[in-house]
């Protein structure tokens, strides 16, 4: 099953976009509302026997279940009766949110940590529309429950033969967006390894190193604008709590946010795509970049977003382009020679790789990425490993593209 998601700017007109902002604000509160009373029931199992609390004590009877994804979901038709805020809302789009709050919780049960937050005004962005079909869309306009015909901007026309399956509303600083998730029953088949080999090393000094010897600078989108977030952000303090001010300024911020993210993923969809023209498989360290965000230099791996990077944007265009994308054991890549194999022991101060053994002499993010190449193709067999070394097919291979692929090329 191939699965595609698709963002399109929409325009409402001032009643839907009130109808919009309403739902969202309930939206927000049933999702706190079920967080608390899961919360509450938690807090009321794990107290001490033999002490109570000074200030208050959660009193829920022993016999009470916990309030899990199908007890909240069926509790809001009865809260639909004595609440027209939540009547008014479709009431898929509720027992969506009763889905988020469950999934929050499973991921929190899954890592062991990470209790989920109450939502503040105005953070709840987004709502969605599990159940849609191709008949919503005629024309300019898109056809929401409850909300009517908005007028959508088709750039680009959906692939034929996908049914839309459900459509995520979005509010962002410069518009509301409509992400439409389309499926189609086909099974593409992986991609085999082919082609020329290349290796990349991710890091600060640079933002990628790759095996043929080149390194790309690390840009700083945060910097470009961090002056005037400064600005904008210093002023944000002087203004009133809920006053129209504050909210005009915090969209001014929150689309210079939304500027240095767009620039951002710019970079990264066409640093990818100019990987993907020079080899025909690409392979990168598997690492945990959380670790890397925690550390003192946090702000500027946050910035660079190596993570984003690495896992979303440079898997995508690879399976688009064809491309065999593969992730290697990270675990001493830059402390290894990578012509003669030696252990060459390196600290983060030591920027150049020179091997005692052989004399090998380079910069020390180029031969760790060569040493990702060379274990990127051990992993994939031997036949691999005779392309690479000049055999029959050597070279970057260009590869035969599925038939559906093709003709998603042009629209994706």
């Amino acid at each position: 099953m191939l699965t595609l998601t698709y963002r399109y700017r929409i325009y409402p007109n001032a009643q839907q976009e009130t109808v919009m902002l309403e739902w969202l604000e309930t939206c927000r509160r049933v999702y706190n509302y079920a967080v608390r009373e899961r919360s509450y029931w938690m807090n009321s199992r794990k107290c001490d026997v033999n002490a109570c609390s000074l200030q208050s004590e959660y009193i829920i009877p022993a016999d009470t279940p916990y309030p899990d994804y199908y007890k909240q979901k069926k509790a809001l038709t009865e809260a639909k009766k004595s609440s027209p805020q939540m009547k008014a809302v479709y009431s898929q789009v509720l027992q969506d949110v009763i889905g988020r709050v469950d999934s929050a919780f499973a991921f929190m049960k899954q890592r062991g940590y990470g209790f989920p937050r109450f939502k503040k005004f105005g953070q709840f962005k987004s709502f969605l529309f599990p159940q849609m079909s191709n008949e919503a869309i005629q024309g300019n306009q898109i056809k929401l429950p409850k909300i009517g015909q908005v007028t959508i901007n088709l750039h680009r026309p959906i692939p034929e033969g996908f049914k839309l399956k459900t459509a995520r509303i979005v509010r962002k600083a410069s518009g509301w967006y409509v992400m439409l998730a389309l499926q189609l029953d086909v099974q593409i088949p992986d991609i085999p390894p082919h082609g020329r080999a290349i290796g990349i090393d991710v890091g600060l000094e640079y933002f990628l190193s790759t095996s043929d010897g080149e390194q790309v600078s690390r840009p700083r989108f945060f910097n470009k604008l961090h002056r005037k977030l400064e600005l904008l952000q210093r002023r944000l303090k002087n203004k009133l709590k809920g006053s129209n001010n504050r909210r005009k300024l915090n969209q001014k911020i929150g689309r210079v946010h939304e500027q240095i993210a767009k620039c951002r993923r710019d970079f990264h969809l066409k640093l990818a795509h100019k990987l993907c023209d020079q080899a025909g498989m690409i392979f990168v360290e598997d690492l945990d970049f959380r670790i890397m965000a925690k550390g003192m230099l946090g702000k500027h791996t946050l910035d660079a977003a190596l993570g984003q990077f690495v896992n979303q944007v440079l898997p995508w265009v690879c399976w688009k382009r064809d491309v065999y994308y593969g992730k290697v054991n990270a675990n001493g890549t830059s402390q290894e020679c990578p012509d003669c194999g030696a252990l060459v022991r390196k600290d983060l101060s030591v920027r150049t790789h020179s091997c005692p053994e052989c004399g090998s002499v380079k910069p020390r993010d180029v031969a760790s990425s060569q040493v990702i190449a060379k274990r990127g193709l051990v992993a994939v067999g031997q036949t691999v490993n005779e392309i690479a070394c000049g055999g029959e097919g050597a070279g970057v291979a260009m590869p035969s593209y599925h038939p559906l692929k093709q003709e998603l090329l042009g629209v994706i």
